[in-house]
């Protein structure tokens, strides 16, 4: 029972619906690995591994009647296919050699939104080679460092590759989407930011009261008995800046530290008592910073982890419900493709990650990951029915429809502490709102 209401003075009571979970997130945890000093070569022959044999498969469909070629064997003037993986070279990448110049100005290091720069040039490698790409149809503004494409052209007298048509991997294949003959609620929520300045402990308040099913009339109680889980996509925490400087802790310091992190495990503990919790680590919890971040520990969480509805999950996160399948992230894959590519909307890079199969085809380059030797776990082999990126600047949803009968319903999560906002999905029909709460008693 997680909802009452009075009806011809008689408690009307209303039980939660459930749904049938299974988390998928084994491939993204590092299990027992230690780190023996490898590099991170290994992981990028895996990813071109995985997507050269797609892109195979696919250019026989493709340009059937033309040959693939390694970079190496590209001969002048001749049409053919190469696949490989672009490098960005960049002007205005920042470099870590930058900071501890001797020949450093007064002038300070300029920081960017986007590090884009008109003079930036596409390169393609595969295992032996390398070859720089031209050609209109290829904008260097829509590629990042990382993705696997199979490109048609030929070499040039200058030994460049003038590229005459692109092929990326595409959308990955999905299973059958499933039925369901009732309303069921997923709700999504990212960037809490208990800790910080614009937190506010009413609002969230207001959040969970809500879930829980202690607002609202008959209707709205009625339809927060239908959620069946709730996912926190990252960032619930943020931790001081002034407190983590590498000195001993003085009590007041270690009451900074500890604060938030009981303050959240209060609110999740009022979920985790009504409803299924999912939480994710993101860039400012205590948790690893480079992915695929591993779940939060059980101990930070001792009243919600009580509850066999807590779980702490990874980043990248991925689950199945009811039948139904998830792939999310915290945000950092779209944060990174922002600053170093240009879309009209953060959705564009969520679809383009799609697109590519790859979640995070920026690591290791910009974005930090683990040195896998034997895998890129990142690459999507199946198409999600709901692909979610938390921690971003406002809410965005599209349902995307691919050229085997897809279907992804796309969610962009806005920050909580600063908009206000949680998303509602039902699996019944895909189709997702804003749940907005406000704590201004002026407005």
């Amino acid at each position: 029972m997680d909802g009452a209401t009075i009806e011809d003075g008689e408690m009307k009571l209303f039980e939660r619906k459930q749904a049938i979970y299974k988390s998928l997130d084994e491939k993204y945890l590092v299990h027992g690995q230690r780190y023996k000093g490898q590099q991170y070569s290994q992981i990028y022959f895996a990813r071109l591994h995985h997507l050269r044999n797609l892109l195979h498969s696919l250019v026989t469909k493709w340009k059937p009647h033309l040959e693939v070629i390694t970079v190496l064997g590209l001969e002048e003037s001749k049409e053919c296919v190469i696949v490989g993986t672009i490098y960005k070279h960049m002007k205005l990448k920042p470099c870590i050699l930058d900071e501890y110049s001797k020949e450093r100005t007064a002038v300070p290091l300029v920081k960017p939104h986007n590090f884009l720069h008109p003079d930036d040039q596409l390169i393609l490698e595969d295992e032996i080679g390398r070859v720089k790409l031209r050609g209109s149809l290829l904008n260097p503004t829509d590629f990042v460092t990382g993705i696997g494409l199979a490109l048609h052209g030929m070499k040039t007298i200058e030994g460049d590759f003038l590229v005459q048509d692109l092929l990326e991997a595409g959308f990955p294949p999905q299973t059958k989407l499933p039925r369901l003959g009732e309303d069921k609620y997923v709700v999504f929520v990212s960037g809490l930011n208990v800790g910080s300045n614009i937190f506010n402990p009413l609002q969230f308040q207001l959040f969970v009261d809500h879930v829980t099913g202690h607002l609202g009339g008959e209707n709205e109680q009625k339809m927060t008995s239908q959620i069946v889980r709730v996912v926190i996509a990252g960032n619930s925490v943020i931790i001081p800046h002034s407190v983590l400087n590498g000195q001993a802790l003085t009590p007041e310091d270690q009451r900074k530290l500890t604060e938030p992190i009981k303050e959240v495990d209060i609110l999740l503990t009022q979920l985790a008592a009504a409803v299924p919790l999912d939480i994710m680590p993101g860039p400012t919890d205590p948790a690893n910073s480079f992915l695929p971040q591993q779940p939060l520990h059980r101990c930070l969480f001792p009243g919600a982890s009580a509850y066999n509805t807590f779980f702490s999950c990874t980043n990248p996160h991925q689950f199945e419900l009811d039948g139904f399948q998830f792939l999310g992230t915290s945000g950092q894959n779209i944060d990174d493709l922002d600053k170093y590519s240009s879309a009209q909307t953060k959705l564009e890079f969520v679809e383009r990650t799609l697109r590519w199969r790859h979640l995070a085809p920026t690591a290791p380059n910009t974005l930090g990951c683990y040195p896998f030797t034997e895998k890129d776990p990142f690459f999507i082999e199946n198409c999600p029915n709901v692909y979610f990126v938390g921690n971003q600047d406002k809410y965005e949803t599209a349902l995307l429809h691919g050229p085997e009968e897809q279907q992804v319903r796309l969610v962009c999560i806005p920050r909580f502490s600063e908009s206000g906002v949680a998303v509602m999905l039902n699996l019944r029909d895909l189709n997702c709102h804003a749940l907005n709460f406000s704590a201004d008693l002026d407005s």
